[in-house]
């Protein structure tokens, strides 16, 4: 080889292993070096400058970029000292490998007001367990602009139209007079009305139109999606029949992202969530598509304008549908007037959970706030971890303080919304009666006070545990009952003379007299009333119904055979709830061990919320267990080979029953 080639061979590789070595990691994570052509640092959110960026990977290994432009990006967040920049390739880049998307344009976020900086992250993660399908980038990096070092950042997609991102149509441009322009759109309700915007005619949205965007929509296109969410999606949502699956609002939304969209907004309790709203349209597809998740770092009760505004002390227990920004929340809000909506928002909810949501972002939190653990202490010995930058609830001294308020936050917000959507979720119509293995007591809906005995006649006395003579036993009879006090074996009796008829005859007070299958005096039937579990007694030879004489709330206050008319059901002197006592034939509570043919145990594991039985032979325990409340409303049922999780149920007292070789077993828990 000749000489002089070879030196100026040595030469360059020198000059590149130089160059190289001044580009090195800050700390365990990849390190990007940004470098204007000029020197100068970036004072725009609007112009781009140009420079050159050098990427430093895990390994040390270095990709440098030329001819890269940098220019600010956000809202509020670019007047903070520490401020987000978007960047763009000359040429489509995979910047963060395979898996993401090919593209110009990137984000660099500097998550200045959220002190554990990955509340984005945790939130595109929980966009990753639910069914939505784009979900934003979170590539930590330490970051060196002009030689400065500035701080943790992280790299994430620019929400825009292609494979990885928002993988929608893409309409050519121009458009031609054949062109389909149903789709795709890519859209967000934007509170601060940036670029192509326009207002909705009925709910007053903001919405903006990002793809196609400002430089190469045609007027076409906009008439065409402006009308979309005018005269289909909005018209349908504020009509009449709009809970309608065909005709109202469900007609024209992806429900299945509609509602895990809404419950990340919630779970993270967002205050913004509805203030930036993205969803899109695709192409020849009528239905509305909710996401990507973007913009979460005040969410997690990280935004102290919920104290000083709306005099909370924190949004921990609030939905934010009551207390967010406006936007998209007026649609929200009319969708949670739909039963359906309730319903499966309630259901979806419990799906997530008995999946393993909360353990997932607490696990997210743990390995994010890992990775971080080098880079965030040099980013606040420059930026300082109690120095207040944005909307911070609390500050503390210590990262893993703030790591702590987040995980706590999450626990205990989760645990709320579980109670409030049980609580909007649409009552269940109260169900045809059908008697378990208890004793029940049967229970006045107005005074609460149970059905009992006085010598041989039937008056309301105080609920008392124990207390023999106001518990039941409702056998069947025929198409009818039989109902048995378990203090004297006697059954429940209409005395009543005469030829009586429905509204004749009454007054007389009920008794218990010597069983007798054949006396229609002492058959029973049980008519369901409205959605609280309530019931009329209704006695079959008088067609009386069982009411409390005048309403008193005393104890031996007569229960007497009534009219029966259409007072049953606003009457409550005339409404009784069946409420299970005690199991049939003995009680018992706690872990019950059974050898029938084969030993086994059932528990209630307080910590994880699942029955289970435990045993040599768990295959062999095929019979169904049942779950019920103690107003005696069927919950569930499961095989006793499987884990039960009651997660999805409110916290109380609740009641498990089997029956094995003709024996019934029981046991009383508490969730």
């Amino acid at each position: 080889m000749n000489r002089n080639l070879l030196q100026i061979i040595i030469l360059c590789l020198f000059s590149v292993l130089n160059a190289n070595a001044q580009y090195l990691q800050k700390t365990d994570l990849p390190t990007v070096y940004i470098e204007t052509f000029d020197g100068s640092d970036i004072k725009s959110k609007e112009v781009y400058k140009y420079c050159r960026l050098h990427y430093v990977d895990e390994a040390g290994a270095v990709t440098s970029y030329d001819s890269v432009s940098i220019r600010g990006r956000g809202n509020s967040t670019w007047s903070l000292s520490k401020k987000p920049y978007r960047i763009k390739f000359l040429n489509k880049e995979k910047f963060l490998g395979k898996g993401y998307a090919k593209a110009k344009k990137w984000t660099l976020l500097a998550n200045a007001g959220d002190k554990t900086m990955i509340r984005n992250a945790v939130t595109s993660a929980m966009g990753e367990f639910t069914t939505l399908k784009f979900n934003p980038a979170y590539k930590f990096v330490d970051m060196v602009l002009n030689g400065s070092y500035v701080g943790t950042y992280q790299i994430s997609d620019q929400i825009d139209v292609r494979p990885h991102r928002v993988n929608i149509t893409e309409q050519p441009y121009p458009i031609a007079d054949t062109t389909n322009i149903s789709g795709g759109y890519l859209l967000e309700v934007d509170g601060f009305k940036d670029g192509n915007c326009f207002t909705s005619n009925t709910y007053k949205a903001p919405v903006r139109i990002h793809y196609p965007d400002d430089e190469e929509i045609d007027s076409r296109q906009t008439n065409y999606i402006r009308n979309y969410i005018n005269n289909t999606f909005e018209a349908a949502l504020s009509s009449q029949n709009f809970t309608d699956p065909e005709t109202g609002y469900r007609a024209y939304v992806d429900t299945t992202s509609l509602i895990d969209w809404y419950l990340c907004t919630e779970i993270s309790a967002n205050i913004d969530g509805f203030f930036s709203t993205y969803f899109y349209k695709e192409q020849n597809d009528p239905r509305l598509y909710w996401g990507p998740l973007w913009d979460y770092d005040i969410a997690y009760n990280n935004d102290h304008r919920v104290q000083n505004e709306m005099r909370l002390q924190s949004s921990v227990n609030q939905l934010m549908t009551y207390i967010a920004y406006s936007g998209s929340k007026n649609w929200v809000n009319r969708m949670w007037e739909d039963p359906w909506f309730q319903k499966t928002v309630y259901t979806r909810y419990q799906e997530l959970l008995d999946n393993g949501l909360v353990d997932y972002l607490q696990a997210k939190v743990d390995s994010l706030s890992g990775l971080l653990q080098k880079s965030q202490q040099l980013n606040y010995e420059k930026w300082g971890i109690n120095r207040k930058m944005y909307h911070e609830v609390v500050l503390y001294s210590s990262y893993s303080q703030y790591v702590s308020d987040l995980k706590t936050f999450i626990n205990e917000h989760c645990q709320y919304l579980k109670n409030a959507f049980y609580s909007k979720k649409p009552a269940e119509p109260t169900p045809p009666f059908e008697p378990e293995d208890f004793y029940y007591r049967i229970v006045n809906a107005k005074t609460m006070k149970a059905m009992d005995l006085d010598n041989s006649k039937i008056v309301q006395y105080t609920l008392t545990d124990g207390r023999k003579s106001q518990e039941w036993q409702i056998q069947k009879n025929g198409d009818y009952y039989v109902i048995l006090n378990r203090e004297t074996g006697l059954a429940l009796n209409d005395p009543t003379y005469g030829n009586a008829t429905a509204t004749t005859n009454v007054g007389t007070q009920l008794n218990v007299a010597e069983p007798d299958e054949h006396s229609e005096a002492q058959m029973w039937d049980f008519i369901a009333q409205g959605t609280e579990g309530y019931y009329n007694l209704l006695n079959i030879k008088t067609q009386h119904i069982a009411n409390l004489n005048g309403g008193g709330t005393n104890d031996y206050t007569q229960i007497l055979s009534y009219t029966n008319d259409a007072k049953n059901s606003t009457s409550t002197n005339r409404m009784w709830l069946l409420e299970p006592s005690s199991p049939l034939p003995y009680e018992t509570t706690g872990v019950e061990y059974h050898q029938e043919p084969e030993e086994y145990a059932l528990a209630y594991n307080q910590q994880t919320k699942t029955l289970h039985f435990g045993s040599e032979t768990p295959a062999e325990l095929t019979f169904p267990v049942r779950i019920y409340t103690t107003s005696g409303r069927l919950l569930a049922t499961f095989r006793a080979n499987e884990q039960f999780s009651m997660e999805a149920y409110p916290q109380g007292i609740y009641i498990a029953t089997w029956n094995v070789s003709g024996k019934t077993r029981s046991v009383k828990f508490q969730r």
